[in-house]
């Protein structure tokens, strides 16, 4: 019990640690479970952990991210999907792993141990890929849907390839030796049976996650929920999710494949939401887990010594790789932006590489020496992918969206009103202003959201609006008003900060998160700040007051003197508040608002006394009251 305790600890530690900072400094979470692998090695080491262990069951975390992925495609969505399928994700599996082929042949090695070295490393990291995706919301842009698209083939052909290597052995081993030793790996039901009847049970249980998703699961989930338990709800999400996942292995299947057409038929089911809310922590944690051991299994010892053959064949690869889907996806229609993301986020090599190498050892395809040499050019590349991903982000992609362009399209010459952020501030904002015949220019990176919007006729354009160039390129010089309507708080001050200083002409109306926020923001010399949620609380506050037995007017009348009092409050003390120290360090503005508030705040609790004392004379039911209040809502 205590080494379990003591595995978890390093293992929560180091991700707590590292990943806030990489995703601090843009990389990602990804590369932050990684650094924190690499970083644990050394102590995983002398503690001699079995990393091979936690990573199979780390990769489970990849079995239930299928799953979530399924249940966001419904049938009629994947069958749209066949011909980047079969065209897209099928080529890319052939001319990679031939090309790779090729390379080899060129360098000296056998035609066979190319071809095996090919078809290990045409796989792709659906753990990272689909990971990085989410976090940046491609997953249902073009370049999303289109390596996607690959990803569900690369699973499927795992198929095929574990039947083909055995038969690129090197040795003298008999295929029954081949056979008995795989066989003793993992439990096959099919083992000793022949070609149709294997087929035809392989068949069956596709079928019966098929059947038993459409017609057994929902029954099953209502049975369960009249307990109104929710752990009990979560065990038997997660008993669905292993149950098909052991269904696939015993017959040789990819257990991701498997869950993943569980998630396709569950798609449309009513309780799809609460089997993603009780999935998503199992999936999250297990994926953390599996990148950290992915980092932690260097061995930096044949590192440095082959330093150069592994740095250089993972370069070889990751360059093969984009040069086979920039061409395939070129000839398949797919341009810009979307052909970099679906050509660089496919560019390593895959999780699934650990379990072939091991599995072409076992059966003499290759020797120890080269399949641990290749062993570290997966885990590489598998390192170098998020940096791709920060390499199309910051410089690929803002070169056919932003610069000045979306679509095509120059930014209007005629605005002078920018508006950075279309969520639901600045698009409500952006509409408000339209009613009054003003037109401004709307700026967001959220490309999935803006995709979107474009579909009900709402253009807006692509980019970072904290980045110089492209506030140049928006008209920031003519403009006169800046709405900056970000919800991430760091971008917030960083942009108001930059155009005060750079543009003192532009009134700066600013959205702030807190309290403390309107204070940095007050600091940098903006007096236009809005809090987020400052107005719909005073809103809920009228309502309870109305729910409370008060009319409409009277409610009214509270709120408005506490808004007074509050945004007085507000200006005196944004004068005292030092952005630089942290809200406990500031000394003198706690004094402040000590003394404000037992100067004030009794004369306000005075006049809404009065107030609520009027109401107790003037006899209104509270029943009736409110009442009146709701219809009125």
């Amino acid at each position: 019990m205590t080494d379990i305790l003591i595995v978890a600890c390093i293992f929560l530690i180091s991700a707590i640690v590292a990943v806030p900072i990489a995703t601090r400094f843009g990389l990602g979470s990804v590369l932050g479970y990684l650094i924190a692998g690499i970083i644990i090695a050394p102590l995983l080491t002398v503690l001699k952990i079995d990393l091979v262990s936690i990573q199979h069951v780390a990769e489970f975390g990849v079995v239930m991210m299928l799953f979530l992925v399924g249940l966001e495609l419904e049938p009629k969505k994947l069958w749209s999907m066949r011909a980047q399928l079969i065209g897209l994700g099928g080529g890319q599996v052939l001319l990679t792993a031939l090309a790779i082929m090729g390379v080899a042949v060129l360098l000296g090695y056998s035609w066979q141990l190319g071809l095996s070295i090919g078809l290990i490393l045409t796989l792709s990291s659906t753990a990272i890929v689909l990971q990085s995706l989410a976090e940046r919301s491609e997953l249902d842009t073009e370049g999303g849907k289109a390596t996607f698209s690959v990803l569900l083939t690369q699973d499927i052909a795992v198929i095929p390839i574990l039947a083909v290597l055995p038969l690129l052995a090197m040795g003298d081993a008999s295929s029954a030796e081949i056979a008995g030793t795989h066989a003793m790996s993992q439990i096959n039901i099919l083992s000793g049976l022949n070609g149709w009847q294997s087929a035809l049970i392989v068949l069956a249980v596709i079928l019966s996650v098929v059947v038993g998703g459409a017609y057994l699961t929902g029954p099953i989930f209502k049975f369960v929920a009249q307990a109104r338990l929710r752990e009990l709800f979560t065990a038997t999400a997660l008993f669905l999710v292993i149950g098909i996942a052991l269904m696939m292995t015993l017959v040789g299947l990819s257990p991701a494949l498997g869950t993943f057409i569980a998630g396709v038929v569950l798609a449309n089911s009513p309780y799809k939401h609460e089997l993603e809310s009780n999935i998503e922590p199992f999936k999250g944690l297990l994926l953390g887990v599996f990148f950290i051991t992915v980092g932690a299994g260097i061995n930096f010892t044949l590192l440095a010594a082959q330093f150069g053959w592994i740095f250089f064949t993972t370069l070889a690869l990751i360059l093969v790789k984009i040069a086979v889907l920039l061409v395939l996806g070129r000839m398949l229609g797919i341009k810009g932006a979307a052909l970099w993301l679906l050509a660089l986020g496919l560019a390593q090599a895959g999780e699934f590489g650990f379990v072939l190498l091991s599995f072409s050892v076992t059966n003499q395809v290759m020797e120890q020496a080269m399949a641990d040499r290749l062993l570290l050019v997966v885990t590489l590349s598998m390192l170098i992918s998020p940096l791709l991903f920060i390499l199309y982000q910051k410089v690929i992609a803002p070169r056919y969206v932003v610069e000045g362009k979306s679509r095509e399209e120059e930014f209007p010459q005629n605005s002078h009103i920018i508006i950075a952020g279309s969520g639901r501030v600045g698009g409500l904002v952006d509409r408000i202003l339209k009613i009054g015949g003003y037109r401004a220019t709307v700026i967001d990176h959220n490309y999935q959201h803006l995709e979107a919007m474009a579909r009900i006729g709402v253009h807006y354009f692509y980019g970072d609006a904290t980045r110089p160039d492209l506030l140049n390129s928006a008209g920031i010089e003519k403009a006169k008003l800046l709405v900056i309507a970000l919800d991430d708080k760091e971008q917030i001050t960083t942009l108001t900060q930059y155009v005060l200083q750079n543009y003192p002409h532009v009134h700066v109306l600013a959205r702030a998160i807190d309290r403390h926020h309107v204070y940095q923001l007050w600091a940098l010399g903006c007096r236009d700040i809005i809090r987020e949620t400052y107005d719909s609380s005073l809103r809920i506050g009228r309502a309870a007051y109305e729910a409370l037995g008060f009319n409409s007017e009277q409610a009214a009348d509270i709120i408005s003197k506490f808004d007074t009092y509050d945004k007085k409050m507000m200006r005196v003390t944004a004068e005292a508040f030092d952005a630089s120290l942290p809200f406990q360090d500031n000394d003198e503005y706690v004094k402040l608002v000590k003394d404000y508030m037992q100067q004030y705040a009794p004369e306000l609790k005075e006049s809404v006394a009065s107030i609520i004392n009027t109401e107790k004379q003037s006899g209104t039911s509270d029943k009736d009251t409110y009442a009146d209040s709701t219809d009125k809502h």
